[in-house]
């Protein structure tokens, strides 16, 4: 018993395709990023081009279709002639944030935080390495798993900053707000490799603006968009260990420039909020 069908992604779009054709029921599609410039396949050439295939043979025929952030949309629309709607993961409010214990010998410390999935392209090698000549104030915290996730900590051990960098394995949503909460820098320095992460609005910038803490982007369209109209953080124009640590040694030490970030923050968190998203939602899905 249903009245609609929802594709979350392209890997789910042909099975719902099929269906929705059968039974004459209305689909909407729902896409997270551009499946196609994922880094999973953006070197598999012949996966790439069979999911390239499939979407352009079904995503034309779709009329109700929103994604996550205008360059994606703008992208979809172009290439498919379709009028590709947009609605952003924006966390909702009402979330019950837990407590998140901060050990004793980092109460003092500066939080650097990473959180999300622990894949190539994230620019987590980039922020490791920075942490040698980050200031002594400062330590980096690292929230999720992932592909890379054994990398990452050979490389912390390599280096000898296993008490400048943490990694604190997946946490519950609720809880990893709770650090988030506590951080005092979040991270989000994607590396250019593919579309997908050129074009990418992550759920984590939510999160960080949600929770009150200025951001560390890279200078991607999406991400840029909203730390610069908003005036909450920093940009890096390149990855390279040295400079990213020069632009969170900045951050944690221009006491006067924090606080107007912190300030824009409150600002921007009541117009980026779940309310307006859903609003959208309701429109697309005419409820």
């Amino acid at each position: 018993k249903y009245t609609h069908l929802l594709s979350n992604d392209l890997d789910t779009l042909l099975p719902n395709f099929i269906v929705s054709r059968i039974r004459k029921k209305k689909l909407f599609y729902d896409s997270h990023e551009l499946f196609t410039e994922v880094p999973e396949l953006y070197e598999r050439n012949f996966k790439r081009k069979i999911w390239a295939k499939l979407e352009s043979l079904i995503l034309p025929r779709i009329k109700n279709t929103y994604t996550v952030c205008n360059s994606i949309a703008v992208f979809y629309s172009k290439k498919y002639n379709i009028d590709m709607k947009v609605v952003r993961n924006i966390p909702e409010d009402t979330i019950n944030i837990e407590n998140y214990e901060i050990p004793k010998e980092h109460s003092d410390k500066k939080i650097i935080l990473y959180q999300g999935v622990l894949n190539k392209g994230r620019g987590l090698e980039f922020a490791i390495k920075a942490m040698e000549q980050v200031d002594k104030s400062g330590v980096l915290y690292i929230a999720g798993i992932g592909d890379i996730e054994k990398k990452l900590k050979n490389l912390t051990s390599d280096l000898n900053l296993e008490n400048k960098v943490i990694f604190t394995g997946r946490l519950p949503y609720n809880k990893l707000l709770g650090l988030t909460a506590k951080a005092y820098i979040g991270l989000s320095i994607e590396e250019n490799i593919g579309l997908n992460y050129y074009y990418a609005l992550p759920n984590k910038l939510f999160d960080y603006i949600r929770t009150g803490i200025p951001v560390l982007c890279s200078d991607f369209p999406e991400m840029k968009n909203i730390v610069s109209k908003y005036e909450i953080g920093k940009l890096i124009g390149k990855h390279d260990a040295g400079y990213i640590a020069e632009k969170i040694n900045i951050m944690i030490n221009d006491t006067k420039k924090y606080k107007l970030w912190k300030q824009n923050i409150k600002k921007a968190s009541l117009e980026l909020s779940r309310e307006n998203e859903n609003k959208k939602l309701k429109i697309i899905f005419n409820l």
